[in-house]
């Protein structure tokens, strides 16, 4: 049996059957992506970034906590593979982003999916537009981050300059990480970080605006004053500071319990449906 046509009208066939198959794998290549999936495994692993005095896991003897609490067990029950890279707990921006960079190149996976809480959504945006590792990225989701600063960290790097810096120097420690969190720091971050393209960046954007919604009593007052001065937040973060890139939810949770450190909110769940929308998103 002849594999190729002898004719032209055969040819003409043969290579309209030849662009039917392409076309038909295409298209199932294209849904394999875009379909929205049931289930919250996405098709990259994930990476749990922490934020400033962040930590993967803490402990003494047999008592071990997590900085994410309940979260990476939630996830890894549902199939999803997790990372947490340590990062410095007071370190800078760009020191924290080296070490971010570092661990996602160890991770033996094409592209990741980052979720980072607080400050770890900086670092991340640093690791990704500054460190190369917009390749190794797929998406960024960000909860709780100040990216356009935050004025507790106004009053807070002003106090470590006017009280503590001298002590500070002299035990040796160091809190960049308060001063990248300002908000003119991060108007001058933002200018020189720009997002990447192959990059999909979203948020979660939270609140305590309600008052049946919990909220830590360290908190109160500073949400009291923030209210005052920059509109509704977290208890530490403006909602006007956490929007980047798309909103995939609005939740009421304080800064704290936005990782799981608290009774009145249920974390993990925010996480699995995070999950379940990089999954709609073929990610």
């Amino acid at each position: 049996m002849d594999l190729f046509p002898t004719s032209v009208t055969g040819w003409l066939w043969w290579a309209a059957g030849l662009l039917l198959v392409v076309s038909a794998l295409a298209a199932a290549a294209w849904l394999a992506r875009t379909r929205p999936w049931r289930g919250a495994r996405p098709r990259h692993p994930v990476v749990l970034i922490h934020g400033i005095m962040g930590f993967a896991e803490i402990g003494i003897g047999s008592y071990r906590q997590a900085y994410f609490r309940a979260i990476p067990q939630r996830l890894e029950s549902l199939g999803i593979k997790v990372y947490r890279p340590r990062l410095p707990a007071l370190g800078s921006v760009a020191e924290r982003a080296e070490i971010l960079a570092r661990a996602l190149r160890e991770i033996p996976a094409a592209r990741v999916n980052l979720i980072a809480h607080s400050m770890g959504g900086l670092d991340a945006r640093w690791a990704i537009s500054r460190l190369g590792c917009a390749s190794k990225v797929a998406s960024l989701t960000t909860i709780g981050t100040p990216h356009r600063g935050t004025p507790v960290a106004d009053v807070g790097s002003g106090l470590v300059d006017a009280f503590l810096r001298p002590l500070l120097s002299r035990a040796g420690l160091g809190l960049d990480a308060v001063r990248d969190l300002t908000t003119r720091k991060a108007e001058a971050f933002n200018k020189e970080v720009p997002d990447a393209r192959r990059v999909r960046y979203a948020c979660v954007v939270a609140t305590t605006d309600q008052p049946a919604t919990g909220l830590h009593p360290v908190l109160k007052p500073i949400r009291a004053w923030l209210n005052g001065r920059s509109g509704p937040s977290d208890g530490l973060v403006p909602i006007s500071s956490q929007v980047w890139g798309e909103v995939l939810e609005r939740v009421q949770a304080d800064h704290w319990a936005q990782i799981g450190w608290s009774s009145g909110f249920d974390a993990p769940a925010l996480y699995e449906r995070i999950c379940t929308q990089l999954r709609r998103r073929g990610l």
